[in-house]
């Protein structure tokens, strides 16, 4: 049986994920509920496929958004649905298969016992995993560390995390960016500005083949050219920041050092 939760929320953004989407549904609503589905503008149909087996379950909300807009507007449409029925933590995941719903227990526990916290997933790299992509991402963690003056943030980039609804929520509605692939990073980064705890926690991640129902947005040339523009913009927001981070750094040094 799944666990029942009246504070927190699994958001699962979809965008053309085919049958995938199914099975990662089927897969979440066995370990934890509620869920919220946000189909992002999708073609392939998935969405009337998914309403057609869970449109009738309770605890499982759809919501459709006319066209694609990215990852992250598909993300808020979820927390102004999450927020006004009462949740105050989500955790999300990504629809084609590569997070681990056997590990939504965990993390969601953790979050329960400290929901002042930013629950960060740190990936767990099979065989499966394109070198490339785990290579770049270390670029893009160097720069988010930096950012953040290494106060914990261990990947930027994984998308397996829980939320606290409000801090991220204001923060969204304060900026234009953070809507598309731009906004794992970037929402990491300004809620440890907004001072955050931040729990690191290892997830495994699995990179289906598409004989498997693997599938993939993921655009070299564009998204990194998306989050190199997002570096550049934090980087002078962490230079406005840079006092009261050091302070906050040198702050735990010293609460440290005191045990």
């Amino acid at each position: 049986m799944p666990e029942v939760s009246p504070s927190h929320m699994v958001l699962v953004p979809s965008y053309n994920t085919g049958e995938q989407l199914l099975r990662t549904i089927e897969a979440v609503r066995h370990t934890w509920m509620p869920v919220c589905v946000i189909v992002d503008g999708s073609t392939d149909g998935s969405d009337h496929r998914l309403q057609d087996a869970m449109g009738n379950l309770s605890n499982i909300t759809i919501l459709t958004a006319e066209r694609n807009q990215g990852k992250g507007a598909a993300i808020l449409l979820g927390l102004q649905y999450a927020r006004s029925q009462g949740y105050t933590h989500v955790l999300s995941m990504d629809a084609d298969g590569q997070h681990p719903a056997e590990k939504i227990v965990d993390f969601m526990r953790i979050s329960q016992s400290h929901p002042e916290a930013l629950i960060l997933g740190v990936p767990q790299f099979d065989a499966s995993a394109p070198l490339l992509r785990v290579r770049g991402r270390r670029v893009s963690n160097w720069w988010a560390n930096l950012e953040t003056l290494w106060l914990g943030v261990n990947d930027s980039l994984f998308g397996f995390r829980v939320y606290p609804v409000a801090p991220l929520l204001d923060i969204m509605q304060r900026t234009r960016w953070m809507r598309r692939f731009d906004f794992d990073v970037e929402a990491a980064v300004r809620l440890t500005w907004h001072g955050l705890p931040i729990i690191n926690l290892p997830a495994p991640v699995k990179y289906l083949t598409p004989e498997e129902g693997g599938v993939s947005h993921f655009n070299y040339v564009r998204d990194n050219a998306l989050l190199s523009w997002m570096h550049t913009r934090l980087f002078f927001g962490f230079l406005i920041r840079l006092p009261i981070l050091l302070l906050r750094k040198l702050s735990r040094k010293s609460v440290s050092s005191s045990r």
